[in-house]
């Protein structure tokens, strides 16, 4: 990470950090450095999510305008564009989660390959899988835009991928760095 991007995660931490002391605080608790830990890579998490979002949207958008341009697949052109948003933004999910979110401890290895199969298994089921039939229910049933229906699912998808990574595909694995604060 650069100078610039450190400086900004700095921030960051200690805007979350703030927030945390004061809703423990409003609530009598104590924040404990496990909790804070866990909190801030929930953060990173959503940091990364909130990019593979952008990129999977950017790409569904582009591929349904592709496949309506040349009368593709135009009764399911709407899932085809998910797919293909779905394939290649859980790649830059992987890279920066495996980079950044559940990262090794020292003395830890990892099989790539394996963390990645399991990082498209555990997408799959809720980025994929869910996705995909929640995005039917809103478009033909409820009548929702399919340029709106993804947006909707990630009330449901996110806090799923989360648990699914941190306890599944990334097990074992933690935020190796700790608070600066």
């Amino acid at each position: 990470m650069g100078e610039l991007g450190k400086r900004v995660w700095i921030l960051i931490e200690k805007l979350v950090y703030a927030i945390l002391k004061a809703i423990f605080k409003l609530t009598g608790k104590n924040l404990s450095d496990e909790i804070y830990a866990d909190f801030i890579q929930f953060v990173k998490f959503g940091i990364v999510g909130l990019s593979n979002t952008v990129i999977a949207y950017a790409l569904y958008v582009m591929s349904l305008s592709v496949l309506r341009r040349f009368g593709m697949l135009s009764d399911v052109d709407y899932i085809v564009a998910s797919v293909i948003g779905f394939i290649l933004s859980v790649l830059w999910s992987f890279y920066w989660n495996n980079k950044m979110v559940f990262q090794l401890k020292d003395g830890q290895k990892r099989s790539v390959w394996k963390a990645l199969l399991k990082t498209y298994i555990s997408y799959s089921f809720s980025g994929l899988f869910l996705n995909n039939i929640l995005l039917v229910m809103w478009v033909q049933i409820c009548h929702i835009s399919e340029l709106i229906a993804p947006i909707i699912n990630l009330l449901v998808s996110v806090p799923i991928n989360f648990a699914i990574n941190k306890f599944w595909a990334f097990k074992g694995y933690t935020n190796k760095d700790e608070s600066q604060l």
